[in-house]
Parts: structure tokens; sequence; C-alpha cells
């Protein structure tokens, strides 16, 4: 009887989550390559433009990829091959992006090989002819202090590099730090299509998890709970880029700390009646991600709802995030929006703290931060970058409320993803606005 019922609700949720179906590998692969193409052929254009390089260089070995590369390989390519180098070069005359691989073969349909080894038999050699045919006025490179996203020309490259230029060009050698940013962050239209599906995917599996079909209180544990999700994505055919977190407050004396929710977290917790759950839970797929936190409450017997208290410190989070996507503009930096939205809710008696990061082809992703856990007055460098249209982020954030009837604060964290349009902030797919209820 039990086998039924466990194939019954298995069937249940791959019935809902059919409503926004999962590709075959070979679909994916290629919306992938499609995506890819198009965002060559006009995101790479604008952005070369914007930041006046007009010639970037991305230079990576196999198994030590650059970050960037990784965006840009083929579907069917899983790392780059020996030494992989892609030239890509802004035309003066035609605004468009001209693709050239120093390699010996092409980089899928894209990126077309050039070099002739027959005239070069020195890799170096091809790329430093074709760097002096189109004597470009700067030569982008990825080095970078305050991204790691765009700090992926490893030392021994960098070195060849420069020793092979002459000095000529040797002196045209730039950080393209805001163009490595600016490919990582912008997001097209096509992909924010797509990204409706993966976090409404998100929400459902959260949704699965956060129920009675799997979590049977006085039995299940945290860690159960917290393999399930990692299950639950590799059975959909979906991936993740970290590992699931699963905490529990409930009213008890233990103090509910940053530290202890980060990186303290007890371990093997079972879950009880009356405990308040959270879950921060992610899926990677058509190479984007997701980043999605959200709460829970196990209803204690004869309970029909969570306590009043709770639902109050629920909203005040809400709330917050109200505060924070309310600043967002155009050319604002990180920073700035963080110092903007934690006096708006101190005034309004909110005890806030905000550590929402851009969200796209990477998790914690490349673009504006704004804030940290434990630097609430600011991020140098990566803080001070500002805001463009089309792009992503996680919401991610806490507010901390006194609860009298637990004689403690609860905090109330919730991480949501959502998109600037360069005029409005929207959520990708809606947000947890009261808790999830779990049966007992």
């Amino acid at each position: 009887m039990k086998k039924v019922l466990l194939l019954a609700t298995i069937c249940f949720f791959l019935q809902k989550i059919e409503a926004q179906p999962i590709l075959s590998e070979r679909e994916q692969s290629r919306v992938v390559d499609e995506l890819l193409e198009e965002r060559f052929n006009t995101i790479l254009p604008q952005l070369m433009q914007r930041t006046n390089i007009d010639l970037w260089l991305i230079i990576s070995r196999e198994y030590n990829e650059d970050p960037v590369l990784r965006t840009m390989l083929p579907s069917t390519w899983l790392s780059a091959r020996r030494t992989t180098m892609l030239v890509f070069y802004l035309n003066p005359i035609s605004k468009q992006v001209e693709k050239f691989a120093i390699a010996r073969y092409n980089v899928g349909k894209s990126i077309p090989a050039a070099w002739d080894m027959t005239k070069f038999p020195d890799q170096w050699d091809a790329l430093v002819d074709l760097i002096k045919k189109k004597d470009p006025k700067k030569i982008g490179i990825n080095i970078s202090q305050d991204f790691g996203h765009a700090d992926g020309l490893d030392h021994t490259h960098h070195e060849l590099l420069l020793q092979k230029l002459p000095a000529q060009l040797k002196n045209r050698v730039v950080s393209a730090t805001p163009l490595a940013v600016g490919w990582l962050e912008t997001r097209t239209t096509r992909e924010m299509q797509l990204y409706q599906k993966l976090v409404a995917i998100t929400h459902e599996i959260i949704a699965e998890g956060f129920s009675s079909r799997v979590i049977n209180p006085g039995v299940t544990t945290t860690d159960d709970l917290v393999w399930w999700f990692r299950q639950r994505v590799t059975s959909l055919g979906l991936t993740t880029w970290f590992h699931p977190s699963v905490s529990v407050q409930r009213s008890d004396t233990v103090n509910f700390e940053h530290l202890r929710s980060f990186s303290n977290r007890p371990e093997n917790e079972v879950i009880l009646p009356g405990d308040l759950l959270h879950v921060d839970f992610g899926i990677t797929y058509l190479r984007l991600n997701t980043d999605i936190q959200q709460h829970a409450y196990v209803l204690r017997p004869g309970e029909t709802d969570a306590p009043v208290y709770l639902k109050k410190a629920f909203a005040t989070s809400n709330r917050l995030q109200d505060i924070l996507t309310s600043q967002f503009k155009t050319g604002i930096t990180g920073n700035e929006i963080l110092k903007a939205a934690r006096e708006q809710a101190i005034k309004e008696g909110i005890k806030p703290s905000i550590y929402t990061h851009p969200l796209g082809l990477h998790g914690h992703a490349a673009g504006p931060t704004i804030g940290l856990w434990d630097k609430q007055d600011g991020v140098p460098g990566s803080g001070d970058y500002p805001v463009y249209a089309h792009t992503a982020y996680s919401i991610e954030l806490n507010s901390a409320s006194f609860i009298p009837e637990w004689g403690k604060e609860v905090r109330i964290m919730l991480e949501e993803d959502g998109y600037f349009d360069g005029q409005t902030f929207r959520y990708i797919a809606g947000r947890q606005e009261k808790l999830r209820l779990i049966n007992y």
C-alpha cells in the first residue's frame, strides 16, 4: 500500500512539473546553441561599443577554463581543448563582431578556426598576426581585481601574451572587466522567457519538498530533506550549482544568528510540529541558474494556519523586498541601492540584512553586489559597479523580528529571482507572500 501511495505521489508531481516540461538532452543542446548564437550577434556588439573595447581576447587551457569562456563554448563542448584562443573584433564599419578561433578546428558553428598551421606552426604567432591585421585600439583581456568571473586569464598565459605581443600592441592591452561582466549579466528576451520556466520549476520542487508527502513530523530530519532535494533534482534530469540547505527555527533558547544560518547550522535536526522551516535551493538548466529561499510552517495538532506573529514577521520581510526593489535604477551602484534600502527599512522600524546578488550564467553571478551579510555598509569594488538594463538578480535578504511568544528574534530569510528591464523591477515567476503550511 505504501509503495502504491509513493508511486501516486511521484506521478502527481511529475504531472505538475510537466507543466514546465524539461527538454531532452538533445533539445537542450539545440536551445543552448541558439541562445549562444543570438548572444554573439546581438549582445556582444552592443557591449563592445559601450565599453570601447574593439578586440576581446580570451585564452584558456583545457580543464582550467576561464569562467567567461565556459559560457561561450558550444553545448557539445564540455571543456576547452588544449589551449583555446578566441578573438572577438568589432568591425568599425559594419559594427558587427568578427569571431575567430586560433585553434585547429571551429569552436562550434559560431566561431570559425583561423589558424593556418602551415604558415604559423606556433599558435601564438598566429594570434599575434591576426591582432596585427586588425590593429585594434584596445585589446581587452580577462584580468580583474573585483570580479572573479572576469579574472579568468591564468598567470602563465598572461605572461606569454605579453612576451609575444610587440611593444606597440602591448601598450593597448586593458582589463576587459566591464565587457566580461556585461556579457555575463545581460539577458536576452528569449533567455527571460526560459527563465520564467526555470523559476517555476524551482518553486514547484520546493512546494513538493515542503509538504506532508515528503515531511513526516517527528521522523523526517533536515538532512533527509536536504538529500531529498538533491535527489529530486537529479531524478528530473536537472543539476544544481550548490548543495541545498534546510534549517529550523522554533520556540527554544537557540539564537538564530547569521553564522548559525550560513555556516554553523546544526545537522540532522528532527522536524517537529510548530517548527518554522527554511530552505535555500536552486537549479541549473540551459546554462541558467535559479536561487530561491522560502519558508514553511509545520502545523501543530488542531492548527489550520500559522500563528499570527509568524505571519507578521513574514510580511515584514516581504516589505523589505519591496523597499529594496523600489531602489533599482539604471546607473545607480549596488552600494547606493544598499544604503538607500537600509535607510528606508530602518526608518520603518525594520531590522534589515541585505545580501542581494546578480543571477544568470552563474548562481552568484557577475554584476553589482548589493550587500553581503557581513558587509552591510557597502562592498568595495563589486558594490561600486552600476546597474544596467536587462539584468537578473536574486533578491536575497532577511529581517529580524522579536517574537514575544518565543522570547527571541526570528529571521525570515527570503530569496526570489527577479529582472530589471531598465525601468521597472519584476519577479520572474512571482514570490512567496505567505508561509507554506505542512499538515501534521
